[in-house]
């Protein structure tokens, strides 16, 4: 497991854990502490930095309101919030949509449940070399994400782009393999989601999981353009809060909702991040 090592307290209780310190607590028990009655109960919930630690940390304040403190905990894959939160290390996640879950769910044989979407992040086909589709050499060398959901789901757009022709009716499941026509042979190339943003200096077009590209143009100062995102209509990637299966009625878990769900991060998400992260409720 990735262990994060700083630790920062955050205003009004928020606050971001490192692995080994949830770790540690967690070799006490395996159960939520009991609560006395008025107690505050702590959640401890796994996100990505950018944007779900940022909109989690907005709805914090309101959860707080309602007697339920936050706990952000950070991780920089898509693998590890997952294991955590089967192995009690946490009481939620929130940073995947349920394709993903229900791949990551089966192929790990792990039980967990969705319990109420958050945001949509458009997935996009960025460049730092090219400003269009069309602009896209033959033989131009493209990046996609490299886990199955997401990797189907970047053919696919590609495939609406007109740039690919994917087997009939593989749908957002297709991989490399049911690639049947590729007029302008695209070099297509796998890698680890959280790596994409740091191909586009080597390659011709990346397609990036929105999150990753927001946090990799904050913090690598990117100067990529959009060549194209993801409709969101009818999109069924929406980011998710996730639960262990049984968890799902715990108070404390509707109030995470609630408070995720809100009219304030219904307006913080719509005011920070120009189209690139959308409210799905």
């Amino acid at each position: 497991m990735k262990r994060l090592s700083k630790v920062v307290l955050a205003p009004l209780l928020v606050s971001v854990m490192t692995m080994a310190g949830c770790k540690k607590s967690e070799e006490k028990s395996d159960a939520p502490a009991a609560q006395q009655p008025g107690a505050v109960r702590t959640l401890k919930v796994g996100v990505n930095p950018v944007p779900h630690g940022e909109i989690l940390r907005v709805a914090a304040p309101l959860a707080e309101r309602d007697g339920v403190r936050i706990e952000v905990i950070e991780f920089t894959d898509y693998v590890q919030p997952n294991i955590a939160l089967a192995d009690k290390q946490l009481d939620a996640n929130y940073f995947q949509h349920v394709p993903y879950l229900e791949r990551f769910s089966a192929d790990r044989q792990l039980s967990l449940a969705s319990v109420g979407a958050v945001h949509l992040e458009p997935l996009g086909v960025y460049s730092t070399k090219h400003a269009t589709i069309a602009a896209l050499p033959e033989r131009a060398k493209v990046t996609i994400p490299a886990d199955p959901t997401n990797g189907g789901r970047a053919l696919r757009l590609l495939e609406q782009q007109g740039l690919l022709q994917l087997r009939e009716g593989v749908g957002a499941s297709g991989t490399l393999k049911d690639v049947v026509g590729n007029p302008k042979k695209l070099e297509l190339s796998e890698i680890d989601a959280e790596q994409q943003p740091r191909t586009l200096q080597d390659v011709d077009a990346a397609i990036i999981n929105g999150n990753y590209f927001l946090e990799a143009k904050k913090n690598l100062q990117l100067d990529a353009k959009t060549l194209a995102q993801e409709s969101a209509q009818g999109n069924p990637y929406a980011n998710v809060v996730v639960v262990r299966k049984g968890d799902e009625g715990r108070p404390e878990i509707k109030t995470l909702v609630k408070a995720l769900q809100s009219p304030e991060v219904r307006r913080y998400i719509e005011s920070t991040y120009g189209g690139a992260v959308i409210p799905a409720f």
